[in-house]
């Protein structure tokens, strides 16, 4: 006679290690349709692209003839390169709080919250879907490195990519804990048109922030943005002779130390995650 094993209980180093796996597979499904969903829409992919070439090629092409490259220490088009690389990232980064609110309307997320597994896994599934996806686009804009004057050496291919996934962490779990909190994409939509511009201007992406009045430099200390262009643009520095990297966050007339400017990119987007988690565990 065969007989049944009794339940694990869920307080038992197995049942822990089975709820943890279940935990892991829904992260990896998250990702995995976030992968998907790259794959599968090509046009809008390629058009998100598109906005930052057009801005490195048009605009830096244009404004390299008005910008002597004394004033910068490189060429205007080698200067812009990691505010275009931050802007490539930003964009698929942001979208990830848009599709939150998307499916909490259209009540794919409540088919998701029966799942047997925790909010927070599913909202940890949804940054890290974030995050490889805008790595990943990131990365595409990488192959133009050649055209602005950046050799492509290994080292310094590994830094940039490794400055773009922390930048697209962060901004990826900046949006979540923004999109957690609102039930309306027009409202996020809206947010945003408000401040993603002059946080990108105040990035030092397009110019030495420097060159700002003082108020606008405070601002930009605060700018989690201007710390990810500031990690790309010092990265470049480490492994280019010549290449300057003035013109950044300065604390009373100081850059920080690349590491903690690292640092605490991480730690705004760890923060900010841990927020989103806490206030998306909540029943609604």
């Amino acid at each position: 006679m065969t007989t049944l094993a009794p339940p694990v209980p869920a307080g038992t180093a197995t049942g822990r290690g089975t709820r943890l796996r279940r935990e892991l597979r829904a992260v990896h499904a998250l990702v995995h349709r976030d992968l998907l969903r790259l794959a599968c829409r090509r046009t809008s992919t390629a058009l998100m692209l598109l906005h930052p070439v057009l801005y490195l090629f048009i605009l830096g092409g244009g404004l390299a003839a008005l910008i002597p490259s004394g004033s910068l220490g490189v060429g205007y088009q080698t200067y812009l390169f990691p505010g275009m690389l931050m802007m490539t990232v930003q964009t698929p980064a942001v979208m990830v709080g848009i599709r939150l609110i998307t499916d909490r309307q259209s009540g794919y997320l409540r088919e998701l919250l029966m799942a047997p597994v925790s909010r927070t896994a599913l909202l940890l599934g949804s940054c890290a879907g974030g995050t490889l996806v805008a790595t990943v686009q990131g990365a595409v804009l990488l192959g133009l490195a050649g055209a602005v004057g950046l050799p492509y050496d290994p080292v310094l291919l590994g830094l940039l990519l490794g400055g773009m996934a922390l930048a697209s962490f962060t901004v990826t779990a900046l949006s979540l804990a923004l999109a957690v909190g609102l039930s309306s994409p027009e409202t996020f939509h809206t947010f945003l048109g408000l401040v993603m511009m002059p946080l990108l201007f105040l990035s030092g992406g397009f110019f030495p922030l420097t060159s700002l009045p003082g108020w606008a430099q405070t601002l930009a200390a605060a700018n989690p943005l201007a710390y990810g262009v500031d990690v790309l643009r010092r990265s470049i520095t480490l492994r280019v002779p010549g290449h300057a990297a003035a013109g950044g966050v300065e604390w009373a007339g100081r850059q920080p130390p690349l590491l903690l400017e690292g640092g605490l990119l991480l730690a705004s987007g760890a923060l900010a995650l841990l927020w989103a988690t806490r206030r998306f565990s909540r029943p609604e």
